[in-house]
């Protein structure tokens, strides 16, 4: 039986109940040891316009039995006192300098730790644990005064207990200090230092100035990623504060039926390929003038990508650049698949040492600048952070990763559907209308001739 893409989504949105938590008071959580009183820089990747904002991590543990008796609240705790002995500009606040350079003040304030119960069995919440979580405000309170980007705490961490076992532990991080590869080094840590280990397995390297503006910095390379088109932008912000969002879940049969959209000898990554799809596909929901720029923003890592030097295993910094492809949307609606993969490949090939010491001089010339606004789709490939991976003693978590679109940015994170199919799921913000032709046409495009498929 062939399940219908529509109504999948209508299934999904009807698990959504409605829950009650209360919320204890929140507390501060300071390293277990003293730690040093000094100032640190943030390198330029890290101090870019568009990473000063509050990244929400959540990840659900079902209950189990050999844990019976202990609270999750009180190991995550404590674990993370420990674990900020080695993280401490973790535990600090923000100040900025001159030219609003971003530096960590350490002095061991604290994060921000809350400790929740829920009405409700983690079981019966289904699948509305996964991207968009309508959930997130209760499961990551936003304590008053806690969200700003200077001088407030860079990391909130709440345990949620469910009834009858089971938890979520929801994490809200300031994104100018780690990275995914960063919060993926961080939590590493956490787990280890709860479950026993005296350090982490990999000790964490600050040296953000590998990734600093040159002393005489230069812009060298074409950056479309900031390229700002005032008339489009301020179309789009006149629909920002009207997107709704949708999850897409893409098997391994949905991605074939892609692939055979495309040239033999394209040569693409699978997440490319779904790149090129979704680019596509969201350009044709928007109905722009054929002749308007759009852009494609990939966030691409930049770790082994032959610098000078190499950043070491334990740097936590942010270390990703966020290249644009670009196309009149009339060439890319009407233009075979293949157009989308190529344009997307090439821009992620041309990354190499020149374009990332470009790409920190850039924003340091131009006053740290954020990422266009101008058309633009965002999209992270977050599925080997490994969120879905972290046991602190209660096995891993049914679901782990980002629990939603943030504005422009989209978060490819690794799942299972319903059925037990691996792969990966995706949420994107777009007005009404525009979602309801997008549903419309990834489904023509994608799911129509899948049989036996899930979304």
């Amino acid at each position: 039986m062939r399940y219908s893409f529509f109504s999948q989504i209508a299934r999904r949105l009807a698990h959504t109940m409605p829950i009650s938590i209360t919320h204890h008071k929140p507390k501060l959580v300071v390293p277990a040891k003293v730690t040093p009183r000094v100032t640190k820089h943030l390198s330029d990747i890290d101090d870019q316009g568009s990473v000063r904002l509050h990244v929400p991590i959540l990840m659900f543990y079902k209950n189990n039995s050999s844990m019976k008796g202990k609270d999750p609240a009180k190991f995550i705790n404590d674990g993370l006192s420990k674990a900020l002995v080695f993280y401490y500009p973790l535990a600090d606040r923000l100040i900025e300098g001159p030219n609003k350079k971003l530096m960590v003040n350490c002095n061991s304030e604290g994060i921000l730790f809350v400790e929740a119960d829920a009405n409700v069995e983690l079981e019966k919440l289904g699948e509305s644990i996964k991207p968009p979580c309508p959930y997130l405000d209760l499961l990551l309170h936003n304590v008053p005064g806690s969200d700003g980007i200077i001088g407030c705490p860079l990391l909130l961490v709440q345990v949620t207990r469910f009834s009858y076992g089971g938890f979520v532990v929801g994490i809200r991080l300031n994104h100018t200090m780690m990275d995914g590869y960063g919060m993926k080094l961080f939590l590493n840590a956490l787990s280890e230092l709860i479950q026993g280990a005296d350090a982490p397995s990999i000790l964490p390297v600050w040296q953000r100035d590998l990734l600093s503006a040159r002393s005489s910095p230069r812009i060298t390379c074409t950056h479309h990623e900031f390229d700002e088109q005032i008339g489009s932008r301020i179309a789009w912000e006149s629909i920002e504060d009207k997107l709704i969002q949708q999850s897409f879940f893409f098997g391994n049969k949905v991605m074939e039926a892609i692939k055979n959209q495309v040239s033999p000898n394209c040569g693409c990554t699978k997440f490319e390929l779904l790149l090129a799809i979704l680019w596509k596909c969201r350009t044709v929901a928007l109905d722009l003038h054929p002749e308007e720029i759009v852009r494609l923003t990939y966030i691409v890592s930049i770790r082994g990508k032959s610098l000078k030097s190499e950043l070491p295993p334990g740097y936590y910094g942010n270390s990703f650049v966020a290249p644009a492809a670009t196309s009149k949307a009339g060439l890319l609606c009407s233009n075979p698949l293949t157009y989308a993969v190529e344009l997307v490949k090439k821009v992620k090939d041309h990354i190499n040492e020149e374009y990332i010491r470009s790409v920190a001089d850039l924003i340091v010339i131009k006053g740290r600048p954020e990422l266009t606004k101008s058309w633009n789709f965002i999209v992270s490939d977050n599925r080997y952070v490994g969120v879905d991976e972290f046991n602190f003693g209660w096995g891993k978590p049914v679901f782990g990763g980002v629990p939603k679109a943030i504005s422009l940015i989209s978060f490819g994170v690794p799942v299972k559907n319903d059925k037990g199919e691996k792969g990966i799921l995706i949420a994107i913000s777009l007005p009404p209308l525009a979602m309801k032709k997008f549903q419309e046409v990834v489904y023509k495009m994608t799911f129509k001739n899948v049989e036996g498929v899930s979304t």
